[in-house]
């Protein structure tokens, strides 16, 4: 394994986010997932070892509300689409130009947001365990995380919400800045995934349908490749099939 250096810079509104890095090359820039950060979705499973040894500056962004990024409870804190704003501020922050964005779950949707508004514009991008609903219905999804948050002490083994409620308190997020942060996310109007025209890959588990289906949102992309890997949602970005998919992709995309 690599040794990772992590670092901290001050977003566009003073925010002070974490920023992991390993490898040396052309820059791929990764988002992870809601409650999760860079070292769960990311460095712990070896994924970004692999991209690492594929030839890649492997960027790693902690959201704010998450990992080692600062966690506020100040409403003022989060405008909508802030996290598109975070990237974009990190972007900016290191001059990259030719680079790559990638995203699983929540980084995948804020890079779907972020490229198909027009605020980035990566070379290729990388979307994991991300289908249409999870950027067109977001009011669904998000009533689901709400529930987590507001009624987290009373879901009991059993209740659908169980496995959400207990990832989320293993990585000791802040229950009342996530609850902040879930209300600055907005829906994707399906038209502008028309925007995303560059080489794309839509890649998800098998069995993961919790943002609804990824084959259908490859199909609405310009220039998308659709590739499956073993597991449901969390389950798929643990399993290294995940990782080497994203690999043998951005070689044959070279």
């Amino acid at each position: 394994m690599s040794a990772v250096k992590t670092d901290h810079f001050v977003s566009f509104d003073g925010m002070r986010l974490a920023v992991h890095r390993v490898g040396s090359g052309r820059p791929l820039v990764l988002l992870h997932g809601l409650f999760s950060s860079a070292e769960m979705n990311w460095i712990k499973w070896g994924h970004a070892d692999r991209l690492a040894a594929a030839g890649y500056d492997v960027i790693m962004l902690d959201f704010r509300v998450h990992g080692e990024s600062e966690s506020p409870d100040d409403p003022e804190k989060y405008p909508k689409n802030v996290l598109v704003r975070d990237v974009a501020a990190l972007i900016e922050h290191l001059g990259l130009e030719n680079y790559v964005l990638g995203g699983f779950s929540l980084g995948a949707r804020t890079s779907l947001h972020a490229v198909g508004n027009g605020v980035l514009a990566p070379q290729r991008l990388i979307i994991g365990g991300m289908g249409v609903a999870g950027v067109a219905d977001w009011n669904r999804r998000s009533a689901f995380f709400k529930r987590v948050i507001d009624e987290f002490d009373d879901i009991k083994p059993g209740d659908p919400a169980y496995y959400s409620k207990q990832f989320l308190k293993s990585q000791g997020v802040n229950r009342t800045a996530a609850r902040l942060l879930l209300d600055t996310m907005t829906d994707l109007e399906k038209e502008k995934l028309a925007n995303i025209t560059m080489p794309t890959l839509v890649v998800c588990g098998d069995e993961d349908t919790d943002n609804g289906n990824a084959e259908e949102l490859a199909a609405l992309l310009p220039n998308a490749t659709y590739v499956e890997t073993p597991g449901a949602h969390l389950v798929s970005a643990t399993k290294p099939e995940m990782g080497e998919a994203m690999v043998n992709w951005l070689k044959d995309t070279e």
